[in-house]
Protein backbone atom coordinates (compact mmCIF):
# COMPACT_ATOMS: atom_id res chain seq x y z
CA UNK A 1 0.00 0.00 0.00
CA UNK A 2 1.30 3.34 -0.79
CA UNK A 3 0.03 6.67 0.46
CA UNK A 4 0.55 9.15 -2.62
CA UNK A 5 -2.56 11.93 -1.76
CA UNK A 6 -0.34 14.41 -0.96
CA UNK A 7 0.01 18.12 -2.65
CA UNK A 8 3.54 18.41 -1.72
CA UNK A 9 3.89 22.08 -2.17
CA UNK A 10 6.82 22.65 -0.70
CA UNK A 11 7.90 20.72 -3.78
CA UNK A 12 6.79 23.79 -6.13
CA UNK A 13 6.71 24.25 -9.19
CA UNK A 14 7.16 20.42 -9.94
CA UNK A 15 3.89 19.83 -7.79
CA UNK A 16 2.05 22.63 -9.49
CA UNK A 17 0.60 19.70 -11.46
CA UNK A 18 1.85 16.13 -9.83
CA UNK A 19 1.08 14.80 -6.58
CA UNK A 20 4.52 14.54 -4.83
CA UNK A 21 5.10 11.00 -5.79
CA UNK A 22 5.27 11.79 -9.27
CA UNK A 23 7.97 13.82 -8.82
CA UNK A 24 11.26 12.17 -10.58
CA UNK A 25 14.30 11.80 -8.72
CA UNK A 26 16.47 9.47 -11.00
CA UNK A 27 15.53 10.41 -14.73
CA UNK A 28 12.11 9.30 -15.46
CA UNK A 29 12.25 7.53 -12.57
CA UNK A 30 9.82 8.66 -10.29
CA UNK A 31 9.13 7.81 -5.99
CA UNK A 32 6.26 6.08 -6.92
CA UNK A 33 7.96 4.12 -9.51
CA UNK A 34 10.37 2.89 -6.29
CA UNK A 35 8.30 2.20 -4.13
CA UNK A 36 6.03 0.01 -6.72
CA UNK A 37 9.64 -1.56 -7.63
CA UNK A 38 10.29 -2.29 -3.76
CA UNK A 39 7.30 -4.16 -3.65
CA UNK A 40 7.07 -5.47 -6.43
CA UNK A 41 11.14 -7.41 -5.21
CA UNK A 42 9.24 -8.85 -2.35
CA UNK A 43 6.36 -10.00 -4.49
CA UNK A 44 4.09 -7.78 -2.67
CA UNK A 45 2.08 -7.46 -6.49
CA UNK A 46 -1.37 -6.41 -5.36
CA UNK A 47 -1.01 -2.88 -4.40
CA UNK A 48 -3.61 -0.05 -3.50
CA UNK A 49 -2.05 3.28 -3.85
CA UNK A 50 -4.34 5.92 -1.87
CA UNK A 51 -4.47 9.00 -4.34
CA UNK A 52 -6.12 12.58 -4.11
CA UNK A 53 -4.13 15.93 -5.01
CA UNK A 54 -3.65 15.42 -8.98
CA UNK A 55 -4.67 11.89 -9.20
CA UNK A 56 -5.61 12.26 -12.50
CA UNK A 57 -1.80 12.01 -13.06
CA UNK A 58 -1.57 8.45 -11.44
CA UNK A 59 -4.39 7.32 -13.26
CA UNK A 60 -3.02 8.40 -16.49
CA UNK A 61 0.07 6.56 -15.53
CA UNK A 62 -1.41 3.20 -14.43
CA UNK A 63 -1.23 0.94 -17.13
CA UNK A 64 2.56 2.13 -18.00
CA UNK A 65 3.54 0.67 -14.21
CA UNK A 66 1.36 -2.00 -13.88
CA UNK A 67 3.43 -3.08 -17.19
CA UNK A 68 6.59 -2.07 -15.90
CA UNK A 69 6.97 -3.60 -12.42
CA UNK A 70 4.50 -6.49 -13.01
CA UNK A 71 1.68 -5.20 -10.15
CA UNK A 72 -2.09 -4.30 -10.44
CA UNK A 73 -2.67 -1.25 -9.07
CA UNK A 74 -5.97 -0.20 -7.16
CA UNK A 75 -6.40 3.35 -6.59
CA UNK A 76 -8.55 4.89 -3.74
CA UNK A 77 -9.59 7.92 -3.82
CA UNK A 78 -9.41 10.46 -0.88
CA UNK A 79 -12.06 13.03 -1.28
CA UNK A 80 -10.34 15.32 1.03
CA UNK A 81 -6.56 15.09 0.49
CA UNK A 82 -6.13 18.99 -0.05
CA UNK A 83 -7.93 20.06 3.27
CA UNK A 84 -7.12 17.10 5.62
CA UNK A 85 -4.33 15.31 7.12
CA UNK A 86 -2.95 11.73 6.26
CA UNK A 87 -4.96 10.06 9.38
CA UNK A 88 -8.17 10.37 6.90
CA UNK A 89 -5.80 9.16 4.23
CA UNK A 90 -5.00 5.97 5.53
CA UNK A 91 -8.86 4.62 7.05
CA UNK A 92 -10.04 5.51 3.34
CA UNK A 93 -7.98 2.63 2.73
CA UNK A 94 -8.94 0.46 5.77
CA UNK A 95 -10.82 -2.19 3.49
CA UNK A 96 -7.91 -2.59 1.62
CA UNK A 97 -5.43 -3.56 4.83
CA UNK A 98 -8.23 -5.99 6.22
CA UNK A 99 -6.18 -8.37 5.78
CA UNK A 100 -2.69 -7.13 6.54
CA UNK A 101 -0.77 -4.86 4.27
CA UNK A 102 2.98 -3.24 3.71
CA UNK A 103 2.61 0.32 4.08
CA UNK A 104 4.92 3.21 2.68
CA UNK A 105 4.92 6.62 2.36
CA UNK A 106 4.47 8.22 -1.21
CA UNK A 107 6.90 10.68 -0.36
CA UNK A 108 10.04 8.33 0.77
CA UNK A 109 12.68 7.37 -1.19
CA UNK A 110 14.44 4.39 0.42
CA UNK A 111 15.55 0.69 -0.96
CA UNK A 112 14.21 -2.80 -0.95
CA UNK A 113 16.42 -3.46 2.26
CA UNK A 114 13.17 -1.47 3.82
CA UNK A 115 10.58 -3.89 2.69
CA UNK A 116 12.88 -7.20 3.22
CA UNK A 117 13.76 -6.13 6.90
CA UNK A 118 9.91 -5.77 7.96
CA UNK A 119 9.03 -9.25 6.43
CA UNK A 120 11.93 -11.05 7.89
CA UNK A 121 10.76 -9.69 11.34
CA UNK A 122 7.28 -10.02 11.37
CA UNK A 123 5.47 -10.86 14.53
CA UNK A 124 4.39 -7.77 16.56
CA UNK A 125 0.83 -7.00 14.88
CA UNK A 126 2.04 -3.61 14.07
CA UNK A 127 6.03 -3.00 13.62
CA UNK A 128 7.44 0.00 12.17
CA UNK A 129 10.79 0.52 10.51
CA UNK A 130 12.56 3.34 11.88
CA UNK A 131 16.12 4.48 11.79
CA UNK A 132 18.25 4.37 14.62
CA UNK A 133 21.16 6.20 13.08
CA UNK A 134 20.21 9.12 12.04
CA UNK A 135 20.92 12.53 14.39
CA UNK A 136 17.26 13.58 14.97
CA UNK A 137 15.44 17.56 14.64
CA UNK A 138 12.53 19.03 15.02
CA UNK A 139 10.97 17.74 11.68
CA UNK A 140 11.29 14.16 12.32
CA UNK A 141 8.83 11.66 13.37
CA UNK A 142 10.60 10.95 16.30
CA UNK A 143 9.89 7.34 18.73
CA UNK A 144 10.45 6.80 22.24
CA UNK A 145 10.21 3.24 23.83
CA UNK A 146 8.99 1.92 26.90
CA UNK A 147 9.27 -1.30 28.81
CA UNK A 148 9.63 -4.11 26.67
CA UNK A 149 10.57 -2.43 23.16
CA UNK A 150 6.66 -0.97 23.07
CA UNK A 151 6.09 2.33 21.08
CA UNK A 152 5.67 4.82 23.55
CA UNK A 153 5.47 7.52 22.39
CA UNK A 154 5.42 8.64 18.22
CA UNK A 155 5.38 12.65 17.62
CA UNK A 156 7.12 15.26 15.66
CA UNK A 157 6.84 17.43 18.88
CA UNK A 158 9.15 15.27 21.40
CA UNK A 159 12.45 16.46 22.42
CA UNK A 160 14.98 14.82 19.97
CA UNK A 161 17.28 14.26 22.54
CA UNK A 162 14.64 11.96 24.35
CA UNK A 163 14.18 9.83 21.15
CA UNK A 164 15.38 6.51 20.08
CA UNK A 165 15.20 6.54 16.73
CA UNK A 166 12.66 7.97 13.67
CA UNK A 167 10.19 6.43 12.01
CA UNK A 168 10.79 6.31 8.12
CA UNK A 169 7.54 6.11 7.00
CA UNK A 170 7.13 2.42 6.35
CA UNK A 171 4.82 0.11 8.59
CA UNK A 172 3.53 -3.41 8.25
CA UNK A 173 0.32 -3.80 9.35
CA UNK A 174 -1.36 -7.81 10.04
CA UNK A 175 -4.78 -8.44 9.20
CA UNK A 176 -5.26 -8.89 13.10
CA UNK A 177 -4.77 -5.42 13.81
CA UNK A 178 -6.34 -3.85 11.16
CA UNK A 179 -9.74 -2.99 12.65
CA UNK A 180 -7.91 -1.75 15.58
CA UNK A 181 -5.86 0.49 13.53
CA UNK A 182 -8.82 1.64 11.48
CA UNK A 183 -10.58 2.71 14.90
CA UNK A 184 -7.42 4.30 16.00
CA UNK A 185 -7.30 6.51 12.75
CA UNK A 186 -11.21 7.27 13.01
CA UNK A 187 -11.19 8.45 16.38
CA UNK A 188 -7.87 10.31 15.42
CA UNK A 189 -9.35 12.11 12.37
CA UNK A 190 -12.65 12.99 14.22
CA UNK A 191 -10.32 14.83 16.93
CA UNK A 192 -8.78 16.81 14.61
CA UNK A 193 -8.57 16.14 10.66
CA UNK A 194 -4.99 17.89 10.81
CA UNK A 195 -3.46 14.59 12.89
CA UNK A 196 -1.36 12.42 11.23
CA UNK A 197 -1.46 8.39 10.68
CA UNK A 198 0.89 8.23 13.40
CA UNK A 199 -1.03 10.16 16.14
CA UNK A 200 -3.18 6.84 15.30
CA UNK A 201 -0.37 4.80 16.35
CA UNK A 202 0.20 7.27 18.95
CA UNK A 203 -3.74 6.50 19.99
CA UNK A 204 -3.12 2.71 20.46
CA UNK A 205 -0.25 3.18 21.96
CA UNK A 206 -2.14 5.62 24.52
CA UNK A 207 -4.64 2.25 24.64
CA UNK A 208 -1.80 -0.32 25.86
CA UNK A 209 -1.42 -1.87 22.29
CA UNK A 210 1.91 -2.58 21.65
CA UNK A 211 3.70 -1.33 18.16
CA UNK A 212 6.90 -2.72 17.73
CA UNK A 213 9.75 -1.45 15.73
CA UNK A 214 12.79 -2.87 13.95
CA UNK A 215 15.66 -0.63 12.63
CA UNK A 216 16.97 -0.46 9.50
CA UNK A 217 20.67 -2.53 8.50
CA UNK A 218 23.28 0.32 9.33
CA UNK A 219 24.29 2.98 6.62
CA UNK A 220 20.44 2.32 4.83
CA UNK A 221 20.29 5.54 2.60
CA UNK A 222 16.94 7.01 2.56
CA UNK A 223 15.07 10.09 2.38
CA UNK A 224 11.81 11.47 2.91
CA UNK A 225 11.01 14.01 0.58
CA UNK A 226 9.69 17.11 1.61
CA UNK A 227 11.43 20.43 -0.10
CA UNK A 228 13.95 21.20 -1.99
CA UNK A 229 17.06 20.09 0.46
CA UNK A 230 15.30 17.51 0.64
CA UNK A 231 14.58 16.38 -3.27
CA UNK A 232 18.63 17.02 -4.19
CA UNK A 233 19.17 14.21 -1.46
CA UNK A 234 16.86 12.00 -3.52
CA UNK A 235 18.37 12.64 -6.79
CA UNK A 236 21.94 11.56 -4.86
CA UNK A 237 20.85 8.41 -3.28
CA UNK A 238 18.25 6.96 -5.62
CA UNK A 239 20.54 5.72 -8.18
CA UNK A 240 22.25 3.82 -6.57
CA UNK A 241 19.12 1.24 -5.95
Amino acid sequence: MVLAAGAGRRLRPYTDTLPKALVPVDGDITILDIALRNLAAVDLRDVVVVVGYASGAIEERQPGLERRYGVKLELVHNDKAEIWNNAYSLWCAREHFADGALLVNGDTVHPVAVEETLLSSRGPELLLAVDAEKVLAEEEMKIRLGDGGRVEQITKLMDPSSAYAEYIGATLIEGSAAQKVSDALQATFDRDPQLYYEDGYQHLADQGEFIGTVELPSGTAWVEVDDQVDLRRAREIACRY
